[in-house]
Formats: C-alpha cells, sequence, structure tokens
C-alpha cells in the first residue's frame, strides 16, 4: 500500500506528535508498505529517507504550548506536489485542524484520508472560532482516530464528529533492551520534556526536590530535554543544584538508556496531555513511575496500579511519594514488573494492526464508491443507448 503520512509540527523539535509519526511510519515500512512523510523541518539534512521537506516552521500559539507549524503559499504548494507525485492509496493526516500542513493536505487531497487527532482540551478558541473552516477540512476525512479518550472527547464536543480509539504506540523492544547510560552514584530521578514548557510541570518537581533531598540526601535529578538549564535553574540553591545533571536535548538511543538507568522516572505535568507516551515508555525500560493524577496519566498507568500518581502541583505529595519509592525497593521492582506488562499492549505490532485496518477499511469504501459510480454511468449509457435504437 502507498501511504502519505503527514506530520503538523516541525520534525527537528522533540514533541509526542513527530515520535507517533516517525514510529508508526517506520513500523509501515518494516511491514513491507510505501511510505512517505510530509512534515515541517528546521534543517532538511535531519530527515530520514521516507521523510519529505514540508517547508520551514514558524512558532505560533497552540494548545497551550508554542508549536512550530508550516502554513501559507509556499506550504500549499509543497503539499500539493507531494500528494500529486505520491499518488498514494490513502493519506493519514496527523492534527488536521492545527494550523499546519494537515488542513491543506486535507484540502488538496482527493483519495481516502484519515486522521488522527493528538490534542486534548477543555476549551479551544480555535475550534470555537474556527468551527467552519474545521468542518470544511474534516468533510473530507473518511475516518477519524484518536489517540486518547480525552482526544476523542474533544472532537466529539467542539466539532461533533466521533472516532475509533486507537492508542499511542511505543517500540516496546527498543527500550526494554536499552543498556543504562551510567552509573549515576545514588538513588536517581528523572525528567524528560522541554525545560521551559510550563504545563511539563519542571517547576513542580523543583519545589519538591529539597524535600526530597531532606530525606534522601544523596538523591540526584537528571533533566532530559531543550531549553535554557541556566535560566530554568536560576533560582535553585546552589547545594540542589549541584545534585542536578542536564542532558539536554538527546536522540532516541540516548533517551532509551537515560530512562533505564534512574531509579524513578517523575511526569509532574500540569496538563494539556491527552496520552502520555513517555509514561509508556519509562515503563517499557523497566522504570517505576510517578507522575501527576492527569485523566491521561491515569488511564495509561491503569489507576495507579502500574505507578504512583499525586494530585496535580502540588510538590509536597510529589515528595512524599518519590521518598516512599527510593525507601521501598521491593516497591520498585513490583512497579517495574507491572509496567513492562501493561506496555506490551501498545506495541507498534499491534498498534499499527488497528491502524491498518483503518486504512482497508476506507480504501475498500473508496473502491465500493468508484464502483457505483462507474455501475451508475454504464447503466445511464445504457438507457440512453436503447432510447436512441427506439
Amino acid at each position: 500500500m502507498r501511504i502519505g503520512i503527514v506530520c503538523p509540527y516541525a520534525w527537528d523539535v522533540p514533541g509526542g506528535v513527530q515520535a507517533h509519526v516517525r514510529d508508526l511510519a517506520e513500523s509501515l515500512i518494516e511491514r513491507g508498505h510505501d511510505v512517505s512523510v510530509l512534515t515541517p523541518v528546521d534543517d532538511p539534512d535531519e530527515l530520514p529517507v521516507y521523510a519529505v521537506d514540508g517547508g520551514r516552521p514558524r512558532a505560533v500559539p497552540y494548545n497551550g504550548s508554542v508549536a512550530r507549524l508550516t502554513l501559507g503559499v509556499k506550504a500549499t504548494a509543497r503539499v500539493r506536489r507531494w500528494i500529486r507525485d505520491g499518488n498514494f492509496d490513502v493519506l493519514h493526516v496527523h492534527e488536521p485542524l492545527a494550523p499546519s500542513l494537515g488542513g491543506l493536505a486535507c484540502w488538496a487531497a482527493r483519495g481516502p484520508i484519515v486522521a488522527t487527532v493528538h490534542s486534548s482540551v477543555e476549551r479551544s478558541r480555535v475550534l470555537a472560532t474556527g468551527y467552519y473552516l474545521a468542518q470544511t477540512v474534516l468533510e473530507k476525512v473518511s475516518a477519524i482516530i484518536a489517540v486518547s479518550e480525552n482526544a476523542r472527547r474533544t472532537i466529539v464536543d467542539h466539532v461533533g464528529a466521533d472516532a475509533v480509539l486507537i492508542p499511542n504506540g511505543v517500540r516496546v523492544d527498543r527500550f526494554a533492551a536499552a543498556q543504562p547510560l551510567r552509573d549515576w552514584g545514588g538513588p536517581t530521578i528523572l525528567f524528560l520534556g522541554r525545560l521551559d514548557e510550563r504545563r511539563k510541570g519542571l517547576q513542580v518537581l523543583l519545589e519538591a526536590l529539597p524535600l526530597i533531598r531532606e530525606r534522601v540526601p544523596g538523591v540526584r535529578l537528571v533533566l532530559v530535554g531543550p531549553g535554557d538549564p541556566d535560566e530554568v535553574l536560576s533560582d535553585v540553591e546552589a547545594t540542589i543544584r549541584d545534585r542536578i545533571t542536564c542532558l539536554g536535548r538527546v536522540d532516541e538511543e540516548t533517551k532509551a538508556r537515560a530512562l533505564a538507568s534512574v531509579d524513578l522516572y517523575v511526569a509532574p505535568h500540569t496538563g494539556g496531555e491527552s496520552f502520555g507516551i513517555v509514561l509508556l515508555e519509562a515503563m517499557a525500560a523497566g522504570t517505576p513511575v510517578v507522575a501527576s493524577d492527569l485523566d491521561a496519566f491515569e488511564r495509561v498507568l491503569d489507576s495507579g496500579r502500574c505507578g504512583v500518581t499525586f494530585p496535580v502541583g502540588d510538590h509536597a505529595a510529589l515528595a512524599e511519594a518519590v521518598v516512599d519509592l527510593l525507601h521501598d525497593p521491593a516497591r520498585r521492582e513490583a512497579l517495574s514488573a507491572l509496567g513492562r506488562e501493561r506496555v506490551r499492549r501498545y506495541d507498534w505490532t499491534a498498534v499499527s494492526d488497528d491502524v491498518l485496518h483503518v486504512y482497508e477499511s476506507v480504501v475498500s469504501g473508496q473502491q465500493r464508491v468508484e464502483e457505483d459510480l462507474r455501475g451508475q454511468i454504464v447503466g445511464r449509457l445504457a438507457r440512453r443507448g436503447r432510447g436512441s435504437e427506439a
């Protein structure tokens, strides 16, 4: 099958949607499909062989963050050319309602289109003010996938559409086989995300760190992700800052090795999460998870069975949860085993099966429509022929 996938966000900026698109594309390629990904990118040299430059992105406020998106006349021309040259059996657009390449692709395409919705928002000014524009995009879509119940609810509430639920996937074996990055020399917790993005909750963790250190003096915090650590840590006490290691932005292999080398992964996010792919990655690496009690995280952790949750924004509760687990190696081992077991259902081998079923259904539906049209045309011609004979 020839499959075109549209990524809305800059490929060379870390993010859950970009990771999802990459892993889906590579899973489909491994299964023998011909896949092309169109994506914004600052440096085209960073693109894999299956990806196509969709244009340089611009920073745009979107869904409580600042996303790097591509729009405009040049982007429209790139999209049309890519669709024409690709001659795809099915087009798969991610975040079709984001002001980026996805909406352009929906307007330009003629064949079967599948859309995946990742975002979860209670109120969206973009969707509220652009309701009719969103409708023109979704009218072209044959099927919608939502990565979580929250993402599905966003589509239902804002534009009246519905979606099939297919969760994010994770390359389980890649994380399970990762070798520890290094020995940190004591109890270690890890934060992964953009350091300067408030909804990732690093500030909550930094407020909890002195409380953790009081009861676990040798604790170390490892930060993984883009952002200026000097700016983010400027108000942190020197003795605390000495126990913080910043790895910056890392590649996928290093991320997996970092997760495999720590005692706990902490996700103190404060909102705007529809799923929680990084929780799954930590679980696949065998690392116990402490996370804020967002609905999306509770679902991934099976209501706390496979990890520990704390009230959103409560740094004291976060500190208590971390200290309790660092003092209880048996509990950590049990959570590690439960996490490894649970994450198997999210492996890309299973998730890509479900996505392919959606592709096949919309392609066969399109074929039935075309057959019906051909039948109607043939019938009209036959009736005309009988009329002229009479």
